[in-house]
């Protein structure tokens, strides 16, 4: 199966995190959590959210974005609402990177300088300020999915009571 990592720089709210976690025990992709973080991994917040997908989880933790970048390599996306491209402007190959930045300030600037053809944004209207961070995850996470055809995953579904 092709894989998709979804990689949370410094992430602060636990909520957040627990709900990309769900997204990625969903649909297959693997999380990088990279810190510090504004809470601790064992925050009940942070298990609520994932209720009982933990198990289906492959998930990595870096001390800090210099740890993550030394410990892999790949085609690297930066999802920040100062993008000049699309989300949908970009083919991702098999083992991309999706990078979401912190809440309060998302991914470092200096990041983004360096790479402004990697960085992508999620349109919508000029006066909102940001999608919601799970949200944003969700949203790249399909989109790629969508272009590979959602490979491996369960395209029907099934009533509980009856029969289609």
């Amino acid at each position: 199966m092709a894989v998709i990592n979804i990689v949370m720089v410094e992430p602060e709210i636990p909520q957040n995190t627990g709900n990309v976690a769900r997204t990625c025990a969903a649909t297959g992709a693997r999380l990088h959590l990279v810190g510090p973080m504004g809470f601790k991994i064992d925050d009940k917040k942070l298990k609520r959210a994932g209720l009982d997908y933990w198990q289906y989880l492959d998930i990595t933790y870096y001390d800090n974005l210099d740890d993550f970048f030394a410990k892999n390599q790949g085609d690297f996306y930066y999802y920040t609402t100062k993008a000049l491209h699309t989300h949908t402007d970009v083919e991702y190959p098999d083992n991309c990177y999706l990078l979401f930045g912190k809440e309060t300030k998302g991914l470092p600037e200096e990041l983004l300088l360096k790479n402004p053809d990697r960085c992508v944004r999620i349109p919508m209207i000029n006066d909102a300020r940001s999608l919601n961070l799970s949200n944003s995850v969700a949203i790249g996470v399909y989109e790629v999915l969508r272009q590979w055809n959602y490979p491996e995953l369960q395209n029907f579904g099934q009533l509980h009571n009856y029969k289609w």
